[in-house]
């Protein structure tokens, strides 16, 4: 499913064919559009279309532009404007030094009491940066650290990243200000630009930072993708963007539309929450989700809030039985490989593992198996002889070369655990075809430390894996 979060179908330059060109983004796969306004009669004409149309949300608000037409009337309008049930967000506002069409002050000022707004509403906002984005994280920063009451979490759950606050949409800064950006509680995207050939920072981004922190946009009648650049964009132009995210995050256009749509229904509430799954698709390779149990807690791991990634679910209510996982894998030959991996330590369940494995591997499939190591403490024995002739490769997370920052990051008791993990990686050197650890991409960890160890005394391949 394909959202556009960003198109402004009120634009003249739609007057002509809107219906036309509406219809054409449903034939082409999207299922809902997310109008921005940028005046007070714009905003007006959003609702009406939103209205109008099943597939079509609306946003109020005041563009930097046109902060100078922004009095405390035209803001009360807003306001009033907001509670429409088809309104989603708040935008889009924001700060433009580019083309100063209004003051700074006015811009800050206009930027400020529409913040105000989203708060009092509870609904995100759609930012809008150029030649300002330092005092504009600023601005934002500064209002979710002062209203923790804006959009938070429902009472008694919890997630390592919270309700999104809004989005940066045409993120025009570096990875690490998008970093910045994520952290302060929202999302980004980025439109057709990404598709150009001097994408520049767009696509450094887009190679960045986690899928799960990106939505699609089109900007519509703007920027439009290659290869219709230079001409009018509309939202049936979206696939071509959500193609080009797909290349430069290494995974399948399937999975970014899967992922967004999540990350759409997360800040607009838009869509619908995906359903629990015991095996999930990545790229050309199945996962296996047989437990949501885990003997450590690591501070980069969300299984204890929403357990969900790149838009697949993986909060079971259950855990599923061997002839269920096997009945979900169908034909393993049509995998590049059925990877045991979920939001626990697989294991857990080192019998169903084995079971499971022992019939991929008759029927002709490849098994990986990600694990954090300590298959040996959890089930009490040496398990790498139990997995030879079974399991093609093994991942393994290191995470630290400290035992002392081991034991931190994964919530555990470093000591007793690294030593057994090590212990575990050297055994399936040994044994099994192939191995590899990896570290998140965090700034705390000591990387060219973790890659000599990996390498040159255990004898595996080393690699990063991102931060989500």
């Amino acid at each position: 499913m394909l959202i556009d979060t960003h198109a402004h179908l009120t634009a003249k330059e739609f007057d002509g064919d809107r219906e036309e060109v509406l219809a054409r983004a449903l034939d082409a796969g999207v299922r809902y559009i997310v109008n921005p306004a940028t005046t007070l009669d714009d905003s007006r004409r959003a609702v009406e279309l939103a209205e109008r149309y099943d597939a079509v949300y609306a946003c109020v608000g005041v563009h930097p532009h046109e902060a100078a037409t922004a009095n405390d009337q035209v803001l009360r309008e807003i306001e009033e404007l907001s509670r429409h049930p088809k309104v989603v967000a708040i935008g889009e506002i924001g700060l433009d030094f580019h083309y100063n069409f209004a003051s700074p002050e006015s811009q800050r000022r206009v930027f400020s009491d529409q913040l105000g707004i989203a708060r009092r509403t509870h609904l995100p906002v759609v930012i809008h940066s150029r030649e300002a984005l330092e005092e504009t994280i600023r601005t934002v920063t500064d209002v979710v650290t002062d209203a923790p009451e804006w959009r938070p979490l429902p009472d008694g759950s919890s997630s390592r990243y919270p309700i999104p606050k809004g989005v940066f949409h045409c993120f025009p800064g570096s990875v690490g200000e998008a970093w910045r950006v994520i952290n302060s509680g929202f999302l980004i995207s980025l439109p057709g630009i990404l598709t150009f050939k001097k994408a520049g920072a767009a696509a450094e981004v887009a190679e960045g930072v986690s899928l799960e922190h990106f939505l699609l946009e089109t900007d519509s009648p703007y920027l439009a993708p290659v290869p219709h650049r230079g001409k009018r964009n509309e939202p049936a132009h979206l696939s071509l963007i959500a193609r080009r995210l797909a290349e430069l995050q290494r995974l399948s256009p399937e999975d970014v539309e899967r992922a967004t749509a999540y990350a759409a229904y997360k800040v607009f509430g838009i869509g619908t929450y995906p359903e629990p799954r015991f095996t999930y698709t990545l790229h050309n390779s199945l996962y296996l989700n047989l437990t949501i149990r885990c003997n450590a807690d690591c501070v980069f791991c969300d299984r204890k809030g929403e357990a969900v990634i790149k838009g697949y679910n993986l909060r079971i209510p259950r855990e599923p039985s061997v002839a269920e996982v096997i009945s979900e894998i169908g034909d393993p030959r049509g995998f590049d490989e059925i990877v045991f991996c979920g939001y626990g330590e697989p294991t857990i369940r080192l019998d169903a593992i084995k079971e499971v494995a022992g019939w991929v591997k008759a029927h002709g499939g490849r098994t990986r198996l990600n694990t954090d190591g300590h298959g040996n403490m959890i089930n009490k024995r040496d398990i790498v002889p139990e997995l030879v002739g079974l399991i093609d490769a093994v991942s393994i997370s290191l995470n630290a070369t400290d035992p002392h920052q081991y034991g931190k990051l994964m919530r555990i008791d470093g000591d007793r655990y690294f030593e057994t993990m090590l212990e575990f990686a050297r055994a399936c050197v040994r044994l099994l075809p192939r191995v590899v650890m990896t570290v998140v991409d965090l700034d705390e960890v000591d990387k060219a430390r973790a890659r000599a160890l990996v390498e040159n005394e255990i004898g595996a391949v080393f690699q990063m894996r991102p931060f989500f």
